[in-house]
């Protein structure tokens, strides 16, 4: 009888120990992929690529049974040798190696010069070979940055009291409304892709009191800009017995405060290759809808034409003006107008026109959704009455609040749209890895 016991032995050298001055001029392996070979005669420069990094080996002529002519570029090698101290190396370390076992063997050439600092091809040939351009160092430290997103996100949330939660992305109908969904059969019955998980986080605020959820979100908007995908993650986060949706803006800074000190950890490197600049997330400023309108209508002679939202050339005026005056990357702009917010924001009770809600933009760009959510049940019936929406399909949603739900809101973050403005990034399809918009399904 076999058994495993959940140990594993390792076949090589891990890079803690590359790194240290303990094994400096004794042997080591290291496992990796062949990234570049620069073949300098006496000498061939075998670099390879790790899930830490690019690390130097060298490959000298006279060293029996290995030869560099051996080696191609994206094989996959178990390499021993001395490991030397080299200042000129990447991390200052590389390997004298004394043998080659070979793991692997790519059958094509590499369609894109991965090794080179920045991929030369356009956003459409990384896109349709994603699974190769991510080879590229700075393209796969892109999300890197991401994953510390959203490792702060879940690492905040718990230690503030919330529960993750899983909630279904096939549904009866959408949270949002509209016809902005995605129709599909199931089992010969209608069925949509979910929108959000709305209408389950603020169920489960009756059940855990505060809650989150990292997950798709899917959009039937038939739009093709920089900014909007189909299918993208968002953060979500609902959180109960609340007395003002500031307490939810309170809740995102924090967020942002502890995701900032963690790129600033234990992604160095990866900041570093990026040329990333962390935004000061100490104190975040907010307007009002009304008067963030009314600030860059003044300063940038621009008319307000909408008064009900907020046009894309608008909002990157209000973070080009919270920039100048207050050198602030994130503003959050609140009370949005009733009109343009789903029928489960609370009303403002001050201005019923107006919500107790609001959003995040980030250097110009929106990335938060989120306010104080109705929590009355016969405040909610009302509401949806008087929007002339039906209660058939909302049943199970509408039982919680009949049943006693207490004050909460929440928001949601869209995580591809955070990445970009934080890399600086033109078109958010460089912040997802593999994109869905109007005419992309694959791969």
């Amino acid at each position: 009888m076999e058994y495993t016991d959940g140990k594993w032995k390792k076949n090589s050298t891990d890079w803690d120990e590359l790194m240290s001055t303990s094994l400096l001029d004794r042997e080591a392996v290291i496992e990796g992929a062949v990234h570049s070979i620069r073949n300098m005669g006496d000498v061939a420069f075998i670099i390879l690529r790790k899930r830490e990094g690019l690390f130097q080996t060298v490959l000298e002529n006279k060293i029996p049974d290995c030869s560099v002519h051996q080696l191609k570029e994206a094989m996959t090698v178990q390499v021993k040798g001395i490991l030397k101290k080299e200042e000129r190396a990447p991390h200052g370390r590389e390997l004298r190696i004394t043998g080659v076992k070979i793991l692997s063997f790519p059958v094509e050439s590499m369609p894109l010069a991965i090794d080179k600092w920045k991929l030369n091809t356009s956003l459409e040939s990384k896109l349709n070979m994603r699974s190769v351009a991510l080879r590229n160092i700075r393209e796969r430290s892109k999300f890197r940055i991401q994953e510390a997103l959203v490792r702060a996100f879940r690492d905040y949330l718990y230690e503030h009291g919330f529960t993750e939660i899983h909630t279904p992305k096939l549904g009866a109908r959408g949270a949002e409304g509209g016809a902005n969904v995605f129709k599909l059969s199931y089992f010969h019955k209608p069925a949509v892709l979910a929108q959000s998980p709305q209408f389950y986080k603020q169920m489960m605020v009756g059940v855990f009191d505060r809650v989150f959820e990292t997950g798709p979100v899917f959009r039937a908007e038939k739009h093709n800009t920089k900014r909007h995908l189909n299918e993208y993650t968002s953060l979500d986060l609902e959180m109960g017995y609340i007395d003002s949706f500031q307490e939810i803006m309170s809740m995102e800074t924090g967020y942002l405060q502890y995701a900032m000190a963690l790129l600033k950890k234990s992604y160095d490197k990866e900041l570093s290759l990026l040329k990333l600049e962390l935004p000061n997330v100490d104190r975040i400023p907010a307007v009002q809808f009304e008067k963030a309108k009314e600030l860059v209508s003044e300063k940038y002679n621009r008319p307000v034409r909408n008064p009900y939202d907020l046009e894309p050339e608008e909002e990157a005026l209000i973070g080009r003006y919270f920039k100048e005056e207050y050198n602030s990357d994130f503003v959050f702009v609140t009370h949005y107008p009733s009109k343009k917010r789903p029928f489960y924001a609370m009303d403002d009770p001050a201005d019923p026109r107006f919500t107790l809600s609001f959003d995040l933009l980030f250097r110009g760009l929106e990335v938060t959704t989120g306010g104080q959510r109705i929590h009355d049940y016969q405040q909610l019936t009302a509401k949806i009455a008087d929007r002339g929406m039906e209660e058939e399909g909302m049943e199970q949603y509408l039982d919680a609040f009949k049943h006693g739900m207490p004050p909460h809101g929440g928001l949601g973050i869209g995580l591809e749209r955070l990445t970009m403005q934080l890399l600086g990034e033109e078109n958010v399809r460089e912040a997802c890895l593999f994109p869905r918009d109007m005419n992309r399904l694959e791969p």
